[in-house]
């Protein structure tokens, strides 16, 4: 039977399915502690909304997150959970373990032995209804989700739930607020779908705003949501009152 274990570190706060659940929580600690020592040397990392060059020598979790600015045009930290969830799972991979499933946030890396079903939460438009079915041959993928209606993240659209599947974490999270930036009305779907589709290495998108959802690519399938504690099982801050 798969089992999730929570962490949170900071404001870092994971859900890990994996055998290595402690080299898991240790790698993306790591990773962090290393970025935050590099934004330290370079500030304008933390606060850009617009991509910037790296200083000499960057960590590893800031030269991908730098490749995905550059890809979509945004800041780098938009795509600092993705970044992160996909080195805690490569480090449990690369050490033998057969499968490493990280959420950070709801941005999703998952390297998958079985079948899994990862719900999707729109907020008051379509609730938690549908789902993707995932296929261990379909992995490692990341999906990543922003919201410009739910939780903190800074967005300049209306969205309720734009989510990108890639192969890469970093690019699906930056991808993800890049849609969520764009959409403000239903109108706006099919254009920021096809210009965020454009980007090199999406995979899929979907996004809803108002009730309607806009798919492009190739998604996993569809399904619905037959798990009637998923808001429960929505990440949040451990340390939180």
């Amino acid at each position: 039977m798969r089992v999730y274990r929570s962490f949170s570190w900071r404001d870092t706060n994971l859900r890990v399915a994996c055998a290595s659940f402690e080299l898991v929580t240790r790698a993306v600690v790591e990773a962090r502690r290393q970025l935050e020592r590099y934004i330290a040397r370079h500030p304008a990392f933390r606060t850009a909304l617009e991509p910037l060059p790296l200083l000499v020598d960057p960590p590893e979790a800031a030269r991908r997150m730098a490749a995905a600015a550059e890809l979509t045009g945004l800041g780098p930290m938009a795509a600092v959970a993705g970044t992160l969830a996909q080195l805690g799972a490569e480090a449990a991979l690369a050490d033998g373990c057969a499968e490493a499933i990280v959420e950070n946030g709801g941005d999703i890396f998952l390297a998958a032995a079985r079948p899994v079903t990862i719900a999707l939460h729109a907020g008051a438009a379509l609730g938690s209804r549908l789902a993707f079915h995932i296929e261990p041959q379909q992995t490692p993928l990341a999906l990543c989700s922003s919201s410009s209606t739910m939780g903190h993240s800074l967005s300049l659209g209306r969205c309720d739930l734009a989510t990108v599947a890639s192969r890469d974490a970093s690019l699906a999270d930056a991808a993800a607020t890049l849609v969520g930036n764009l959409v403000r009305r239903e109108r706006d779907l099919t254009p920021a779908l096809e210009r965020v589709g454009a980007i090199s290495g999406i995979d899929g998108i979907l996004a809803v705003v108002g009730g309607r959802i806009g798919l492009w690519g190739h998604l996993p399938p569809l399904v619905r949501n037959e798990d009637a504690s998923t808001v429960a099982k929505i990440t949040r801050d451990l340390h939180a009152r």
